[in-house]
């Protein structure tokens, strides 16, 4: 059976440390093969875990000794393996499922860009222009297809995952209309119309994005007659009027891009409009090493941030928003409650 000291000594928690690629490469291989979803809910012997995901007893078994140092899967007395909180967040079935952002975290282009996270921090760039000499998301989608694949899967995942936290925060008894920008597949405004029924909602984002658009607001769909769905770059304009704009983890572009956006929504709504930002947060957060970890890979891909509370009601007020309340929205998430200034 597996152990693992919880509280090693300085020494080997550094050792620790610097062998955290092992623990995510053994999180990518484990949900490339398949090994959550071949586990069920009695304990296995390795042996059979291993037919099931076409691999070898032996390997396989270290594996699962690795992963089950971090508390994902558990080995039981008798050497037969079980599932545990965090190992059904790897099977795809799961309502909670994480499996798509495992493999997105890391995706062959994160290997080639986190050694280099050095040059990004001297230079305050990303590195992926000077890796594969295009920016990072036409890389993706001319050179990287299956991973382009794979965000969209995670995106989605995460939209979907946080959508109804967002509604179940926000109160817009007194909007008759809202924008989700750079709504992705419109999860957000799905859930906010749900809840709202005499509300209508907008969705603007990139035309390749709103194509995949969630079914509730295609055409057919039981909130198809109060959406719109603008495809359209919001960082070039946003041709939306609205009661209430919704702008959630898009704010964490270069410094340029974050700045237009705003300018666009601002301009768009008017004096008196409501604007509600919603971000990871690298301070006033439960989630540091999560939020951290994901500021550190904005750096890296498109040299973006994420932001402090100071620094997002800098760059709010700025654009000319007075912010009126700032929420937790779940473990992970604030939402920045403003108003365009009059």
């Amino acid at each position: 059976m597996t152990t693992a000291n919880s509280a090693p000594p300085p020494p080997m928690r550094l050792r620790e440390l610097v062998f955290g690629a092992a623990c995510a490469a053994a999180l990518r291989a484990a949900a490339r093969l398949g090994v959550a979803d071949a586990l069920g809910d009695a304990p296995a012997a390795v042996e059979d875990l291993a037919a099931a995901v076409k691999a070898e007893p032996k390997p396989l078994r270290r594996l699962l000794r690795a992963l089950t140092c971090y508390g994902v899967f558990t080995e039981r007395p008798d050497g037969t393996f079980a599932h545990t909180g965090m190992s059904r967040l790897l099977r795809e079935d799961d309502p909670n499922s994480l499996r798509d952002i495992c493999l997105w975290c890391t995706e062959p282009w994160t290997w080639d860009a986190w050694p280099l996270l050095d040059e990004a921090v001297r230079t305050g760039h990303n590195v992926v222009e000077d890796l594969y000499g295009k920016e990072f998301f036409t890389y993706l989608n001319e050179d990287a297809p299956e991973s382009a694949d794979v965000f969209n899967r995670a995106m989605t995942t995460s939209s979907r995952q946080s959508a109804q936290d967002v509604a179940d925060l926000l109160d817009l008894s007194g909007c008759a209309s809202v924008a989700d920008i750079g709504g992705g597949q419109g999860h957000v405004v799905a859930s906010l119309l749900e809840k709202y029924p005499a509300l209508h909602g907008t969705l603007l984002d990139l035309p390749r994005v709103v194509e995949r658009a969630d079914p509730r607001l295609r055409p057919g769909g039981p909130l198809a007659d109060r959406v719109r769905i603008v495809p359209g770059d919001c960082r070039a304009a946003v041709p939306v009027k609205a009661d209430a704009y919704v702008i959630k983890n898009v704010l964490e572009w270069d410094d340029d891009s974050t700045t237009r956006l705003l300018r666009n929504v601002v301009e768009a709504g008017g004096p008196g409009t409501r604007v509600v930002v919603i971000e990871n947060l690298v301070d006033d957060s439960p989630s540091m090493r999560f939020s951290t970890a994901m500021d550190l890979l904005l750096l890296l891909n498109v040299g973006g941030a994420k932001h402090t509370t100071d620094s997002m009601v800098g760059r709010l007020t700025a654009a000319g928003l007075i912010i009126d309340d700032i929420s937790p929205v779940n473990a992970y998430l604030h939402a920045f409650d403003c108003t365009v200034v009059g």
